[in-house]
């Protein structure tokens, strides 16, 4: 499966394609991972339009905030991953506080266009953000636990009964 399948760094060159991803999935549209950068009321007040022109300005900058992946050249789909300490909701939560003092890198958000869905493209976007920030470890992603433990994760922390967070050490 993974060679119907492409995977590239979200580079402002790339704009209009990840906006195509976001724009296929329902809050996707309106959210573009403002959510975890920026704090509550600011991301709140720009839902839509606001948020919209924030993210083009986070890809306009020069570390990309994550993975695109490509079927043919289709962009299909979307992983956010970035260092911790840029997450503003995750630098101010008590249920995602640091496990430890180790800078890591934290994988966010995924989104998959509904043509690509149920294909294993998060399995393959989460693979790719990995490699992507290999050099600094990779911790957190409040979402499918065993996709993360197929991938070599393991679950460090658990503050909420359904949020594990986890980590993959990088040798």
């Amino acid at each position: 499966m993974q060679g119907r399948f492409s995977f590239f760094p979200t580079t402002a060159d790339r704009l209009a394609d990840i906006e195509a991803v976001f724009d296929d999935c329902a809050d996707g549209r309106n959210c573009r991972c403002a959510y975890w950068y920026r704090p509550n009321a600011d991301y709140k007040a720009r839902w839509g339009e606001g948020n919209r022109n924030w993210f083009r300005s986070l890809v306009a900058e020069r570390r990309p905030p994550g993975i695109l992946g490509y079927h043919e050249n289709e962009p299909a789909g979307w992983c956010g991953v970035a260092p911790r300490a840029v997450f503003d909701r995750l630098r101010r939560s008590k249920p995602f506080a640091p496990v430890d003092d180790k800078p890591v890198w934290s994988i966010n958000c995924f989104m998959v266009r509904k043509p690509f869905r149920r294909q294993g493209l998060s399995r393959l976007l989460l693979k790719h953000a990995v490699e992507f920030a290999s050099a600094n470890g990779a911790e957190l992603y409040p979402g499918t636990l065993s996709m993360f433990l197929d991938a070599g994760f393991v679950e460090v922390a658990r503050r909420l009964p359904a949020r594990p967070i986890v980590r993959l050490e990088c040798r």
